[in-house]
């Protein structure tokens, strides 16, 4: 099951407590914010793009888009995106439950500058009805080895 993949990862660092789990959906943004009871840009969305014969998983503020001349300078390729049909066997977790806890080894892992903004984020734990809390340091330590890069364009932008 993805959420024990996720806790069992998160609890090497002593983070297991953190985890939240959730009666309604958490599988969106705006579905994740109101379970958390936080602000839609403090959730830690995980998108997955091919990046040739790997994924890559980055993690973006809610209110972030992908910058695509920023992700083509990144990443000398076109974004394209995994289909929901993809994500499960390629990942481990399913669309609505992506994060970079407890993942499949052809997966590299991202953190996008717009998360610093925050001192508290929610990434997925693994099910569209999951979350975790973490600091953006705490995200990082448990994530490694990951890089921040910034492919982002926030909304003002």
């Amino acid at each position: 099951m993805a959420i024990e993949r996720a806790r069992a990862h998160v609890a090497q660092f002593g983070l297991e407590d953190r985890i939240m789990e959730f009666a309604q959906s958490s599988a969106t943004v705006e579905l994740a914010a109101e379970a958390v009871g936080c602000e839609p840009a403090r959730i830690a969305k995980t998108l997955s793009f091919h990046v040739g014969d790997r994924v890559a998983l980055i993690l973006f503020a809610g209110d972030a888009r992908v910058n695509n001349q920023k992700y083509k300078a990144r990443f000398h390729t076109k974004a394209k995106m995994l289909s929901a049909a993809e994500a499960e066997g390629l990942i481990g977790h399913g669309v609505g439950g992506v994060c970079p806890f407890g993942v499949n080894e052809c997966c590299d892992i991202y953190l996008d500058e717009s998360l610093r903004r925050f001192d508290v984020v929610y990434p997925a734990a693994g099910t569209p009805a999951s979350a975790v809390r973490l600091t953006p340091e705490e995200l990082e330590r448990v994530c490694a080895p990951c890089a921040w890069i910034d492919v982002a364009r926030l909304p003002e932008e």
